[in-house]
């Protein structure tokens, strides 16, 4: 089986670096977040149906894809003003 690619996220206090990330379409991605605050947070997308606890200082994988093509949100839900996109070329 081919080796996934992989786009990294890292939130913080400032919110999600990069704000926006890109990925292929059609092919199945590794997602990780890096969570550098000191409180938890909740990485969150309805457009990507996924949702995952991520601890202060720790770093999630999620598997995202096969997507089509558009641009798909995700936010903390912790926090809801701190947001994100993920743009599918």
């Amino acid at each position: 089986m081919a080796e996934l690619s992989s786009v990294f996220v890292t939130l913080n206090g400032d919110g999600f670096q990069p704000k926006q990330i890109s990925i292929p379409s059609d092919k199945k991605v590794k997602l990780r977040v890096e969570n550098k605050s000191d409180r938890p947070a909740e990485f969150e997308s309805y457009d990507l149906n996924r949702e995952k606890v991520i601890p202060p200082h720790f770093t999630a994988t999620l598997y995202v894809g096969p997507l089509s093509k558009g641009t798909y949100e995700f936010f903390n839900d912790f926090d809801k003003s701190v947001k994100g996109t993920v743009k599918v070329d």
